[in-house]
């Protein structure tokens, strides 16, 4: 399936569940000196988090542009990019984590066709901040996810911030089984061996961080993000996804130049050792 059917598919899908569909915001942040890029769906939408009205309504969906440098680091493996474009649902006080589970299930295994052998999720395993989430856990068993499949990590891997303080929550994550042989007994959607590779984040904003520690929104939130680029690459069974169409007309370019540069390289080298052949006679 090419990326832009995926995203197609999701907005439609989203559509019809009642949201509005809203344009990608720029990739320069307006009014938020915070940060250099727009990072994540969510950035554009913090006030409407906090308890503002959104003109669009209480269920919105779109496509964002994002850079992400603090994976920087990771790029160039099975998953990470530094430009992507992030797929999301947010609910602004309306529906919270077991219709958000429900959609996101119905959209992957009817939309998209993934079999649910091919699924498991992850919980937040709870703390002095937040209790363990069971209710996310709970509506995963329902959708037919076995307990085996069923993770819980604690805030390192299962809770979601954009920066240092703001809206922020729990999480569940849906990763996709690759096939590949595991990396060890213990292997697991947190290893980042590449088996598991994580296609979608649902994001249950119902605390702020701020300087002195967590306290509670006015509202309980849902912000989604499911990255194209890595659904383009699962979907169509490619090892990364710079094999996929998105970047194909990149790749082969640069594969194009790198064997002229080679070619150019050899013809140097041959006339170099011709003029050492010629001095040393």
């Amino acid at each position: 399936m090419k990326a832009i059917e995926i995203r197609n598919k999701y907005l439609n899908f989203f559509e019809k569940h009642g949201h509005a569909v809203i344009p990608s915001a720029p990739v320069i942040p307006e009014n938020d000196p915070s940060v250099l890029f727009t990072t994540s769906g969510m950035q554009p939408l913090v006030p409407y988090l906090l308890g503002e009205k959104h003109p669009a309504g209480t269920r919105l969906t779109g496509f964002q542009k994002c850079v992400r440098t603090v994976d920087i680091d990771e790029v160039g493996d099975n998953r990470h990019l530094t430009y992507f474009e992030m797929l999301g649902n947010w609910s602004l006080g309306d529906y919270f984590k077991e219709e958000s589970i429900k959609m996101s299930y119905e959209f992957l295994t009817n939309e998209l066709e993934i079999p649910l052998e091919k699924l498991s999720v992850t919980c937040f395993r709870g703390d002095a901040d937040a209790p363990r989430d069971e209710v996310s856990a709970e509506c995963w068993r329902k959708m037919g996810i076995p307990e085996e499949r069923i993770y819980f990590f604690g805030k390192e891997d299962n809770w979601w911030i954009a920066g240092d303080n703001g809206p922020c929550g729990p999480d569940t994550e849906i990763f996709y089984d690759t096939g590949k042989q595991a990396c060890s007994n213990e292997c697991n959607p947190s290893c980042g061996c590449g088996k598991y590779v994580e296609i979608w984040n649902n994001v249950f904003m119902e605390y702020f961080k701020g300087e002195s520690g967590y306290t509670k929104l006015k509202q309980q939130n849902v912000d989604t993000g499911l990255g194209l680029e890595r659904m383009a690459k699962v979907l169509q069974g490619k090892e990364t996804p710079y094999e996929t169409e998105l970047f194909a007309t990149v790749m082969n370019k640069l594969e194009e130049l790198q064997k002229i540069d080679n070619i150019r390289k050899q013809k140097n080298y041959c006339r170099a050792f011709a003029f050492k052949h010629y001095d040393y006679k």
